[in-house]
């Protein structure tokens, strides 16, 4: 067997043996009672990725199939791939490794979603540098938005402000939330910027929106900091919000966003209510 051939043949090899590895319960699927194989099966592995099952399939047979940084970064993050992991993967696959780039994850320290949860009345989530979505709580998916929709591949919040009618019909001012949160994103892509994860997903936003296309030429820079949120609920209506972002110290990848309801409105006692029903 040449070294095509074999690099080909030990990237599936490498994909199965990690599927294998991770438990349906661990990316919210049921465990089911006729898995005659461990861990998850080639279709949900396909289905987590955004990818098509066919051509995933081929991957782990080792066929000669080019794959895209982006399509890589889906495979990390389902197959929950550590550091070393990933490296692994995408040396296999012929592309220059992340390196010095954060990895995503898709979960959280088990203390930091006590955390979460505790928040009972505040929407809250946490986000990765790259902003994707990694953690929300149950208030954030009752008031704010149910990210748990959304397949896990495109779970990313920049991309669900531009892409995402459902979403943008809940964010009163969308026009100015939409160009802040470019504004802030950019303040990551410029440590980044060639990186092939962070072009091709900036060029997908640009082909598929206008309006991203457009502001992400203004080259608008902005961080975040404390500033009131509205909110139009489709039950109980607009709700008016403190909006608050804080850096997880145990890994500074992660920033937890919370939003409270202003103090004496309407909006704390509807939201209570609406809740505890």
């Amino acid at each position: 067997m040449d070294n095509e051939k074999q690099r080909y043949k030990e990237l599936g090899d490498f994909l199965k043996s990690r599927r294998a590895k991770i438990l349906p319960s661990q990316v919210g699927l049921p465990e089911g009672i006729r898995r005659r194989t461990p861990g998850l099966r080639r279709e949900e592995v396909a289905l987590l990725s955004g990818i098509g099952l066919t051509w995933y399939t081929w991957i782990e047979q080792g066929r000669p199939i080019q794959i895209s940084s982006q399509i890589l970064e889906s495979l990390a993050r389902t197959l929950m791939l550590d550091r070393h992991e990933t490296k692994h993967l995408y040396t296999l696959a012929q592309h220059t490794p992340p390196v010095g780039f954060p990895i995503c994850n898709d979960t959280v320290n088990p203390m930091l979603q006590h955390v979460l949860d505790n928040l009972e009345f505040s929407p809250a989530t946490i986000l990765d540098v790259r902003f994707n979505v990694i953690s929300w709580n149950r208030a954030a998916a009752k008031i704010l938005f149910d990210y748990g929709k959304i397949n896990a591949s495109k779970r990313n919040l920049l991309r669900i402000m531009f892409t995402n009618e459902e979403y943008k019909k809940i964010i009163a001012d969308w026009e100015i939330t939409a160009q802040e949160m470019i504004a802030s994103f950019r303040t990551f892509y410029v440590n980044f910027i060639g990186n092939p994860w962070i072009e091709d997903f900036i060029n997908e936003l640009r082909s598929e929106s206008k309006e991203f296309d457009s502001w992400w030429s203004m080259h608008d820079v902005k961080k975040d900091e404390g500033i009131l949120k509205t909110i139009n609920h489709p039950v109980l209506g607009q709700l008016k919000f403190e909006f608050t972002s804080y850096v997880v110290i145990s890994d500074s990848n992660l920033k937890l966003s919370v939003l409270t309801a202003i103090p004496g409105s309407d909006a704390e006692e509807k939201i209570k209510q609406f809740l505890l029903r």
